[in-house]
C-alpha cells in the first residue's frame, strides 16, 4: 500500500484499531499506524497532513457502515 490508497488503509486501520475512534485520534499516532501496517511500502515523508486527514475521513467513513 502506498498513501495514495487512502480506502485500503482505512480498511486496514478499522480492522487493526477496532476499539480506537478515528475522529478522535491525532494525526502523529495516525502516521505511526499506518506506517506500521502489514502491507504498507511507501516513504513516511510523504504522509503530510491532506493525505492524513483523507485517511481519517475514510476511516470514520468506514465505521459508519
Amino acid at each position: 500500500m502506498k498513501w495514495t490508497d487512502v480506502y485500503d488503509i482505512a480498511i486496514e486501520l478499522a480492522e487493526q484499531y477496532p476499539d480506537a475512534d478515528p475522529q478522535y485520534v491525532n494525526f502523529v499516532d495516525l502516521h505511526g499506524w499506518v506506517c506500521e501496517l502489514d502491507g504498507f511500502d511507501d516513504e513516511q515523508d510523504r504522509g503530510g497532513e491532506k493525505v492524513l486527514e483523507a485517511i481519517q475521513a475514510a476511516w470514520i467513513e468506514e465505521m459508519a457502515d
